[in-house]
């Protein structure tokens, strides 16, 4: 493999899973983290070792709250291969993750690691591994306008030639990753089928906080 191009042969049966609340991946986009605790330290370290360094990036569902140790988890999470790591002097570990496609959990694992780790299913994402078919099909003029009347309203700024010089597929998977929405706006935002799909959850999501009295705050998916 040369992190680049992958077939479903490629990917490990058994993948290491790491829960985190509204930290969405999403393939070929990219995730730095800043892994500080010591289970997910072994995680890292032993993903390292392995040829596909992969790690499954999924969320806990809304009902774990109450379980913060061990979550319960959603069906699908998104595998990433670690393409860039850093020791600290401070015992953290500075990772990027480069996503991959997406998981189901198949079945998790009674793991001897103190992490959690999972038979992962990635056959109904063999799409993810290759760049979307779509990206060109995008609603990218209402994306945009919605994008900077949301800045405006915020008084942010932005590189608007990047941002017109970039993929539709990158440009929408990089927003749905930065954008600050919860778990359940992450989940619909991962799950979306294709790239056109997930441009209108997230042009839907983006109308919502706009048209909440003042630009307000994320909206939450009841």
């Amino acid at each position: 493999m040369t992190g680049q191009t992958y077939r479903l042969s490629d990917l490990p049966e058994t993948i290491p899973v790491f829960p985190l609340n509204g930290v969405l991946l999403l393939p070929r986009g990219r995730l730095p983290l800043n892994i500080f605790e010591p289970r997910y330290l072994a995680m890292v370290s032993d993903a390292l070792k392995t040829e596909a360094r992969l790690i499954g990036m999924i969320q806990p569902t809304a009902e774990a709250q109450d379980t913060p140790e061990r979550p319960a988890l959603q069906q699908v999470g998104c595998a990433g291969r670690i393409v860039g790591f850093q020791e600290s002097s401070d015992n953290r570990m500075l990772i990027t993750l480069q996503g991959v496609t997406r998981f189901e959990i198949a079945e998790e694992l009674s793991a001897v690691t103190p992490y959690r780790q999972v038979r992962a299913d990635f056959s109904k994402f063999e799409k993810d591994l290759s760049p979307a078919e779509d990206s060109d099909k995008i609603n990218r003029d209402r994306l945009l306008e919605l994008l900077r009347e949301y800045l405006d309203t915020h008084n942010m700024e932005a590189d608007w030639k990047t941002i017109n010089a970039t993929g539709g597929e990158e440009l929408v998977n990089f927003l749905s990753m930065v954008s600050p929405f919860g778990l359940r706006e992450k989940q619909a935002l991962l799950e979306a089928e294709t790239c056109v799909d997930r441009t209108e959850v997230l042009i839907a999501l983006v109308e919502m906080v706009l048209n909440t009295p003042g630009g307000g705050n994320a909206p939450s998916l009841q």
